[in-house]
């Protein structure tokens, strides 16, 4: 709907410019401030005044004039404002939103016939995901998602770095220590808790160990390397055994998110198939390859990167960034495009890669990559166990923990007699305590780095995930009192006329624009924005437009219910794209 307002306005403006006689290749075409009753502007006048020499109030007077909203049917009216042309919403727009909205899948946009790859987490199986990589899974997962809403079909991976040093350590230290050798017992009952006890011992031994006994570890994991190198069917079940089960522990901890994935592809897949070793050969026909400090590196100096790509050791063995690179030629060639989530961090190797595989011949505008900055804790939120840092799950526990207690207050005895068993209210902390973890994370722009804050992300006043989801809940809660969906197919959506229910309605209208938006752009946090705009026009219709209070008449109380039904699909859905549950009650 809100697609299709734009394709009108766009051709309202592009005609207009036209018998005008000026040049139509920018339209200007962006969404008002929320206090402005339209449903899209044009700021063209700014572009075109210098060309037209009059002032931009001036040109956007002229190009209103020239639209003529009775050629449309979404377009009520143009309304020049300053140097802006306001298009107006016309009442076939409002009966179209409530109409569409009814529809529980509202948002989805159709199918593009595109595939996309997203990638995203990957961090190594050397233990517990750790709360300092919590952004990855939450961006990527979000990216993913709106994308799928989008239309695209989408496939989620994880890349498993199996071939590395770190895992030949971990593969020889568990199969060098028994539990005797440990220190301590695991941190938590999962598998990755107590194998990455063995992953600690190993590096405390091959750091401040007997010479003899570190002498004799490198030449195992050197061992274990050349192994994997060599696509030696034992080393690759040596090393699978330890990756797999870190892997599996992992996993549930993401599933708490939650965070899904259809395919682990390890990067062993990409040596045993001969990829890795092909890669090198055309690597080293580069004009940019060079032999220096014992490897082989592509110097990318003339590409504007300062740094040489390592892509081959002087003993055979190849690194991460070959394998990787391998890797992208194998998404190239099965998906339509490729969507990597990253940390600022890989920001110089993901310039590497990207130029790497031009020189490769490789079309890298299938390529897309976000970047985003670290979630910091503030000084003295969490404890720290020794030389462990602060993982994900205890970040998660914590939410659930103080989510209840704010459930808990907000709980007088007759409704938690009444409407709510334990089970509810574990239930609801659980959706609340998870889901201001990942609103408040995916809230904000990639790029910025962020310190999660308690107070704020479990405000329930605020704009947080809490805000958001009462809002949902809220409107399960009149549909359940009414009995359900409107009880008349045929609506009449001229009755909703007051400022507030047209505002609603027009926010409802907006979703799929912004679920188009945020998966061009890759920036799911517009979402975010959404949704508490959303959640505020959502609170001033309910204080302000009664929908089961005695004499309400029957048509108004359909279609104030059929408004609610739209708010509950567009905000439940909207925090679906941001991975955050909706709860039906709070």
């Amino acid at each position: 709907m809100f697609l299709t307002v734009r394709e009108e306005v766009e051709a309202a403006v592009e005609e207009a410019l036209a018998a005008l006689g000026l040049p139509t290749d920018d339209l200007g075409i962006e969404e008002p401030p929320e206090d402005v009753d339209a449903v899209l502007a044009s700021s063209v006048a700014f572009r075109l005044a210098g060309e037209v020499g009059a002032p931009p109030p001036e040109v956007a007077a002229d190009v209103a004039e020239r639209v003529d909203a009775d050629e449309y049917d979404y377009v009520a009216e143009a309304v020049p404002q300053g140097p802006y042309v306001n298009f107006l919403p016309g009442d076939r727009y409002f009966a179209d939103t409530l109409d569409e909205a009814q529809d529980a899948d509202y948002g989805h946009l159709e199918p593009k016939d595109s595939s996309v790859v997203v990638e995203h987490t990957s961090a190594n199986p050397t233990g517990p995901v750790h709360v300092g990589r919590a952004r990855n899974p939450i961006v990527g997962d979000a990216v993913a998602n709106a994308l799928d809403y989008a239309g695209y079909d989408v496939s989620r991976h994880y890349y498993v770095n199996d071939a590395g040093r770190q895992m030949a350590v971990f593969t020889w230290a568990y199969e060098t220590f028994d539990e005797a050798d440990l220190d301590a017992d695991p941190e938590r009952d999962r598998i990755e808790y107590d194998l990455v006890r063995y992953y600690r011992e190993g590096n405390a031994v091959l750091e401040e160990g007997d010479p003899d006994e570190v002498e004799a570890a490198e030449v195992e994991i050197e061992s274990i390397m050349r192994g994997l190198e060599a696509g030696d069917e034992e080393t690759y079940e040596r090393v699978s055994e330890v990756v797999d089960q870190v892997l599996g522990g992992m996993r549930e901890c993401l599933e708490r998110l939650p965070a899904e994935f259809d395919e682990f592809a390890k990067e062993t897949e990409f040596m045993v198939d001969g990829s890795t070793d092909e890669l090198v050969d055309r690597l080293q026909g580069l004009d940019e390859a060079v032999y220096e400090g014992d490897a082989w590196q592509l110097d990318l100096e003339g590409h504007g990167i300062d740094k040489n790509l390592v892509f081959l050791r002087s003993d055979g063995t190849s690194l991460y960034p070959t394998r990787d690179l391998a890797h992208h030629e194998w998404k190239f060639d099965n998906y339509d495009r490729a969507v990597t989530v990253l940390g600022e961090d890989h920001k110089l190797q993901a310039e590497q890669l990207r130029t790497t595989l031009e020189l490769l011949g490789n079309d890298t505008d299938q390529l897309r990559q976000v970047l985003y900055s670290y979630v910091n804790l503030p000084e003295g939120g969490m404890s720290t166990r020794e030389g462990t840092g602060v993982d994900l799950d205890d970040l998660l526990d914590e939410a659930v923990s103080r989510a209840r207690e704010e459930v808990e207050k907000r709980l007088d005895d007759r409704i938690r007699d009444d409407d709510l068993t334990d089970e509810d209210v574990d239930r609801i902390a659980r959706q609340v305590g998870i889901g201001a973890v990942r609103y408040d994370i995916v809230s904000k722009q990639p790029a910025k780095a962020i310190t999660f804050e308690w107070d704020r992300a479990l405000d329930f006043e605020a704009q947080s995930a809490p805000y958001v989801q009462y809002v949902h809940a809220r409107c399960c809660g009149i549909l359940d009192e009414a009995g359900g969906r409107p009880t008349v197919d045929d609506l009449d959506a001229d009755l909703l006329d007051t400022e507030y229910e047209r505002d609603l309605l027009r926010t409802v209208a907006r979703f799929p624009a912004v679920v188009e938006e945020a998966a061009e752009d890759l920036e799911p946090h517009v979402v975010a924005t959404y949704t508490r705009t959303l959640a505020e026009r959502f609170n001033a219709f309910y204080r302000e437009c009664p929908v089961l209070a005695d004499g309400v008449g029957d048509d108004l109380r359909d279609a104030r219910l059929a408004l609610v039904l739209a708010a509950r699909h567009a905000v439940g859905n909207a925090l679906d794209v941001l991975g955050v549950e909706a709860p039906e009650s709070m």
